[in-house]
């Protein structure tokens, strides 16, 4: 049985799973490895998803605030032999609810045009391909994504009141 945790960055088991992760980014990005991973330290993120089956941990995921509206995906990872299973989504949605449910209404993210499968899997979950942002400007091997659908719940809360 699935179950999602929420935490930090200091649990063990999404430091297990960033390092696999890192492993997997090393050889996809190849010379380019070193950029991206300036910009991937985990040591300040406080919005962290992990998955467990059976009590072991299969997948990760994490946000960090990027402003005053949107959040931004960070450190996705599922194990190999876990893939395939709706996991990711699992956690991808644990992270807009999370967002959502502290005041964010919009959430984007980068990825690697190499990983095609993330490519794919965040078009699949609504995801639209935006300008790059931020240190990925010009960069020719990076896409971005974003994702507006979700309301901030003050607006919503406002619109009940009114």
């Amino acid at each position: 049985m699935t179950s999602i945790l929420r935490t930090d960055a200091n649990h063990n088991d999404f430091k297990v799973l960033v390092k696999k992760l890192d492993a997997y980014l090393k050889i996809t990005d190849g010379d380019e490895h070193d950029f991206y991973n300036q910009f991937n330290g985990i040591e300040h993120l406080k919005h962290v998803v992990i998955a467990y089956d059976n009590n072991k941990a299969i997948a990760c995921g994490a946000f960090k605030i990027f402003d005053s509206n949107k959040v931004e995906i960070k450190r996705m990872f599922t194990l190999p032999e876990a893939r395939k299973k709706g996991i990711a989504t699992k956690i991808l949605n644990e992270l807009e609810d999370w967002a959502k449910e502290i005041g964010y209404s919009t959430i984007i993210l980068e990825t690697g045009i190499r990983q095609t499968e993330a490519v794919a899997f965040y078009k699949r979950n609504n995801y639209k391909i935006t300008p790059n942002y931020g240190q990925y400007t010009g960069v020719e091997n990076s896409i971005c994504f974003e994702k507006k659908k979700i309301e901030k719940l003050k607006k919503k809360k406002d619109n009940e009141k009114g």
